[in-house]
């Protein structure tokens, strides 16, 4: 019986506990690689599958242009590429579906048979060259004393995961691979997995920069998951996917290939390269309509000392060799267009850090390039418990479509928006995101939303000006105050009469609990 999805979790959940029973002794990086290779696999095999029982169907449809009675010509429609191939579904071999892995699950080869099966896929669809993982003969999933590629061949047997035929509101498999890649992180941390962006936290900077058309850029491109949310926001949106061009880098090569893998499957071409993005920029000369990512906080050891002391990136100042955030921010800016917009993920530190990080950040206020901060719920992140801000950079806030904003700064401070999933772990629920959101764009000054106003609290516009008071520190909180409390309508001088004899009385019997100790002290001779 087919298993299907829903979009509560469970299934995803329990996927997961059967799929960490197998791992044994496996090594989470080494077992995050091959279940996700299987999970591709077994995408591709249901979408292909589906295809064929449509394509089936179509022939012995008397009003199909398909509508065949010769069993050949049939047998030819049914193994026409092209007919895979216009629907973004991949041709595969029959000794590469998931029924041949089923039949052949306790060979003591199936390991060779697995990376037979991803070389012949290669050679169907050029496309996919090198980029499906291999090496399942090789590892310790497939020794004899392991059963855990037999056991992940037949926990995914059973589950419908043909890409794009979700519930409504994002495909099973799209699921499942989100779930998984969370879990791998939690799991092995930076060892285990990649560092893991939340979902929501994505989504709320696609919606800030509203990527509809251009070049979308992201420089640490991990897993894909910055590029499969501007999809779906473009689709959302009644858009037209064909209007983007993806660009991304990724230093780890199994995690490219998995983002390869995951932007086919949702049919999006990308240009991802391979390389550390700071001392081996793959994209030099590329001038991004949008920029979507997440850095590695605070990174230390970043290559400082091999950075040349022309390099143009850095026209504010070299990071120190301690910390990265500005290395990443200034390469950021270095590939926007004239009119280019950036989201990124940042440490808190970057927002308040003085030196040498102090004064680049000071330079790019003083460039106009801040358009937004905007500080985040705590415990957000799966990796990190690190607290996290958005940096919102803009290079054309003075010849935007909507107003010129140049001189501004909007500061967000966000962190009470929020829903708690369990004791450690909070969210960015739909309504929070919107209501963020909404504020970006009446700043922009954006239709379909109220006309921007300041919130004591929650929002503030700042000038250059401001900043510079600030000593361009950009915490949020500086700027937009704090909130009263509802039903707080003492009167100030009252609530500070109050409040200064219950101070007293503390600094009273604080005093009093000190000579005791005293005392107690001299009886013991000290």
């Amino acid at each position: 019986m087919a298993i299907t999805g829903n979009s509560n979790g469970e299934l995803e959940k329990k996927l997961w506990e059967t799929a960490e029973k197998l791992r044994g002794p496996v090594d989470p990086s080494e077992y995050k690689d091959f279940a996700l290779g299987l999970l591709f696999l077994k995408s591709m095999s249901d979408s292909f599958e589906a295809r064929r029982e449509e394509l089936e169907k179509k022939t012995r449809d008397q009003d199909s242009r398909y509508y065949t009675e010769d069993e050949k010509e049939r047998e030819y429609i049914l193994t026409d590429k092209d007919e895979y191939k216009r629907e973004n579904v991949f041709y595969l071999p029959e000794e590469a579906r998931w029924q041949y892995f089923v039949d052949n699950a306790t060979d003591p080869q199936i390991g060779k048979k697995i990376d037979d099966a991803m070389r012949a896929i290669e050679d169907e669809n050029p496309r996919l060259k090198g980029i499906l993982p291999k090496g399942y003969s090789r590892s310790s999933l497939s020794d004899n004393s392991s059963d855990a590629l037999e056991g992940l061949i037949n926990l995914f047997a059973d589950l419908e995961m043909e890409a794009g035929n979700g519930d409504g509101d994002e495909d099973v498999f799209g699921r499942i691979y989100e779930y998984f890649i969370k879990q791998f992180a939690m799991e092995g941390g930076q060892k285990g997995g990649e560092f893991y962006t939340p979902k929501s936290v994505v989504e709320l900077m696609v919606e800030i920069l509203e990527p509809y058309e251009g070049r979308i850029f992201d420089p640490f491109s991990g897993s894909g998951g910055m590029f499969v949310q501007s999809q779906k926001f473009i689709e959302s949106h009644g858009g037209d996917t064909d209007k983007i061009s993806i660009y991304g880098q990724e230093i780890k090569e199994s995690t490219l290939q998995i983002s390869k893998m995951n932007l086919y499957l949702r049919g999006l071409d990308g240009n991802i390269k391979q390389g550390d993005s700071i001392l081996n920029d793959q994209h030099k000369g590329l001038e991004a309509d949008f920029i979507i990512t997440n850095p590695p906080f605070n990174m230390s050891e970043w290559g400082k000392d091999s950075i040349a002391d022309d390099d143009p990136r850095f026209k504010y100042g070299v990071a120190p060799s301690n910390n990265a955030n500005y290395a990443f921010i200034q390469h950021m800016i270095s590939h926007l267009g004239d009119n280019g917009m950036a989201a990124t993920v940042m440490a808190n530190g970057a927002m308040s850090v003085q030196g040498k990080e102090g004064e680049i950040r000071q330079s790019i206020v003083e460039d106009d390039l801040l358009d937004a901060v905007i500080a985040l719920p705590k415990e957000l992140f799966f990796t990190t418990s690190i607290p996290a801000c958005i940096f919102i950079l803009s290079k054309g806030k003075d010849s935007d479509e909507y107003r010129d904003r140049g001189g501004e700064t909007l500061f967000v401070d966000a962190r009470e928006e929020y829903e708690s999933i369990n004791r450690t772990q909070n969210t960015l629920t739909e309504e929070n995101i919107n209501r963020i959101v909404e504020k970006v764009r009446a700043y922009r000054g954006e239709g379909g939303v109220d006309e921007y106003e300041d919130e004591t609290g929650f929002c503030k516009v700042a000038e250059i000006e401001d900043i510079a008071d600030n000593r361009h520190i950009i915490t949020p909180g500086r700027y937009v105050g704090i909130k009263e409390k509802e039903g707080d309508d003492e009167p100030f001088e009252v609530k500070m009469e109050r409040l200064s004899a219950d101070l007293r009385e503390k600094f009273q019997k604080s005093n009093e609990l000190q000579d005791q100790i005293e005392k107690n002290l001299e009886v013991l001779g000290f």
